[in-house]
């Protein structure tokens, strides 16, 4: 039998806040490299160097910079998301007349998923706005975008935030961030459920019962599909949460032109010769030409892809391993209820 929704929902609350924590601890010196090479990739040659570098300078600490508002944020987003994402598929199950017991598809479960991730974006965007501050404060000080010797603490930061654009300043972002939630976490849902199944169907049996390993790669296969499919436009919404600090960002559009326009056809220029050379020696036609040169253009929007890459495996396997077995120990224990 069902639980109550009430109980429903607090189970599936906990769950997530737990599944959060455990996505943290798992991968955010990973997640500091992504946004310092998101936002300043001029400054590093390629992952290790902006790793190394920021270990270099500032310790471990540095490498887990941004960690208590990281920590916030998940444990906000994954709550909220993962509360919405029971209710989303109660919803549905009442629209085509289905019981509350009965299972859904991976395809119905991927749509629950990306409608709940815009409450989650409400509740993620603020924390999310402080973590990409503070992980960057090194690097907007040595480029002169905002004075040195500033403190670099969670308070600090939202300090500022207040001071400067008052508490609508925590939304810098907010539909950057929706734009890249809801298709996003379609992904992310759609692919998890859909490993799950392919094991289940593999090792004969249901898809709570495929083990631990099995489980953790398709929490990190589902991350993967999400950043392959949204990376750009995360790119776009960590320069406008973190330039932001040195004044007003122009929006969307405007911010993803700009990098296009200006870095995009710094890397061209920067590979010109490359391009120009293996023209000659192909003998491409034109528009072989402008396609390599479009790929040189929004290479600076893939920048951090790898470190986000290489988190995504044990960061969204640690998750979703904590969320199931956090939840199928409540629902056993309350579920009744």
């Amino acid at each position: 039998m069902a639980p109550h929704p009430v109980v429903q929902a607090i189970i599936d609350l906990s769950a997530g806040a737990i599944g959060g924590t455990a996505c943290v601890f798992s991968g955010q010196p990973f997640d500091t490299a992504k946004v310092k090479m998101q936002t300043f990739p001029s400054m590093y040659r390629g992952f290790l160097h902006c790793f190394m570098a920021t270990y270099r300078q500032m310790g471990l600490r540095g490498l887990y910079q941004g960690a208590t508002p990281a920590l916030i944020a998940n444990i906000a987003e994954n709550a909220v998301l993962f509360m919405s994402y029971g209710f989303c598929q109660d919803v549905l199950r009442r629209i085509t007349g289905m019981d509350r017991a009965v299972e859904l598809s991976d395809l119905q479960k991927a749509c629950s998923g990306s409608l709940a991730s815009i409450f989650s974006s409400l509740a993620l965007c603020p924390t999310e706005l402080v973590k990409c501050r503070l992980q960057a404060m090194h690097e907007m000080e040595a480029s002169g975008k905002i004075t040195a010797g500033q403190k670099s603490s969670v308070w600090s930061v939202v300090r500022t935030v207040l001071r400067k654009d008052g508490p609508l300043g925590f939304y810098q972002g907010l539909t950057t961030t929706i734009v890249r939630e809801v298709p996003g976490y379609f992904c992310f849902f759609g692919a998890y459920e859909l490993c799950r199944t392919t094991f289940a169907q593999h090792l004969n049996t249901e898809k709570d019962g495929i083990g631990v390993v099995p489980l953790m790669f398709s929490g990190g296969f589902g991350g993967a599909c999400l950043w392959l499919v949204v990376y750009p436009i995360d790119c776009v919404k960590s320069r406008i949460q973190v330039h932001s600090l040195a004044g007003r960002q122009q929006g969307f559009i405007n911010t993803l032109m700009g990098i296009i326009r200006t870095e995009g056809r710094q890397v061209e220029n920067k590979f010109s010769f490359t391009i120009a050379t293996w023209t000659k020696i192909k003998q491409s036609s034109s528009t072989d030409t402008t396609t390599q040169s479009y790929t040189w253009r929004v290479a600076p929007l893939y920048s951090g892809l790898t470190p986000t890459m290489i988190r995504t495996f044990p960061a969204n396997g640690a998750l979703f391993l904590a969320y199931e077995l956090s939840r199928k120990a409540m629902m056993q224990k309350f579920g009744d209820v």
